[in-house]
């Protein structure tokens, strides 16, 4: 995965400008041209939300948009938006989408309605989400995106995800430490949307593909655990002999876990997962899953959180639109280490 660089120069004379006249800035940027014309632009363009934006700050809102919290990871993000929004002395709200862009769509109507004061969100599709995000930034509120992009910069205010391609390499890792490299496999991929999704299932492959492994299977279960130990329990039954489950989430290496559990087989199966829950470590502990990529969510909100509140109080983060956070390779080794999303040295 590359770091998008966002073009800052203009952002900064806009935000000169419009200091100096009495507002704050926006979140958009333009190339500055040293021309008079671009400086007037810049200017224009920075000051028209920027009154929005001061308006919304002295609301002290946060609106926390996730996909449901069913799944532990996040209820996480919210727990962790509401709890460090509040030690700045924000309200938090915080609603599910479950994964509907045009739910999703409404919940950012209500925030905009409501004059949240900044989002935060874990979005309902890469492509699917730009348009809600669209309406935010028309209406002048920050958007913070949390775990998944979406494909159009200049729109959020950052975009902090996990390195996923770290992550998902290095959990492949382990399980060609541990196969020795050979074997067949079958792959459990997310929810296709998602841009997550591809991104994991590449870095696997970067791995897997120089190994002699070979992948008999290869079906989405949608990062859910039910469909999950549904999808394993029908290749388990076609390819009894397989090594190893590949995962692209935690929820969904439970789910095919319990399948491998229930199948009573007299040989292994490796499961490798990414996320990092409290119930993949257990697994990994009881020895029915091999390792997972742990995602540090629970920070990687908090600094969404510290970014919009400077973003409100100062007119910038500071950091680039784009930023990643490493994952940390969980194995029976360092589960210990591992609650709640939170890993402890």
């Amino acid at each position: 995965m590359r770091m998008f660089k966002k073009v800052l120069a203009g952002f900064v004379a806009a935000a000169m400008v419009a200091t100096m006249a009495g507002c704050g800035s926006s979140n958009s940027s333009t190339k500055d041209s040293g021309s008079d014309k671009a400086a007037a632009e810049a200017t224009t363009e920075a000051a028209a939300p920027a009154k929005v934006l001061n308006t919304n700050a002295a609301n002290k809102l946060i609106y926390c948009i996730t996909p449901s919290t069913s799944n532990p990871y996040f209820g996480t993000v919210q727990t962790a938006c509401k709890e460090e929004g509040e030690k700045l002395g924000y309200k938090v709200k915080c609603v599910s989408h479950d994964d509907d862009a045009t739910k999703q769509s409404e919940l950012f109507d209500t925030a905009i309605s409501e004059g949240a004061s900044a989002i935060v969100c874990d979005n309902a599709g890469a492509d699917a989400s730009i348009e809600a995000v669209q309406k935010a930034y028309d209406a002048g509120i920050p958007t913070f995106m949390v775990d998944r992009e979406i494909n159009k910069e200049g729109l959020c205010v950052s975009q902090i995800v996990a390195n996923n391609d770290q992550g998902a390499q290095a959990a492949a890792e382990a399980l060609v430490e541990a196969t020795g490299g050979k074997g067949d496999y079958a792959e459990l991929l997310g929810l296709e949307s998602d841009t997550n999704c591809q991104v994991r299932s590449n870095a696997f492959h970067r791995v897997l593909d120089q190994t002699d492994m070979k992948m008999v299977a290869q079906q989405s279960a949608n990062w859910d655990q039910t469909e999950g130990q549904s999808k394993a329990e029908t290749i388990l039954q076609q390819y009894p002999d397989i090594t190893a489950i590949v995962c692209g989430n935690d929820t969904m290496a439970c789910g095919a876990a319990a399948a491998v559990a229930a199948a009573n087989l007299d040989h292994d199966v490796y499961i490798i997962g990414v996320d990092g829950s409290d119930d993949m470590r257990d697994n990994i502990k009881d020895g029915k899953a091999l390792a997972t990529a742990l995602q540090q969510i629970d920070q990687i909100t908090r600094n969404a959180v510290t970014q919009a509140n400077d973003y409100l109080t100062k007119g910038t983060t500071g950091l680039e639109e784009k930023q990643l956070v490493d994952c940390v390779v969980i194995t029976k080794d360092n589960a210990d280490k591992l609650a709640n999303f939170v890993y402890t040295e």
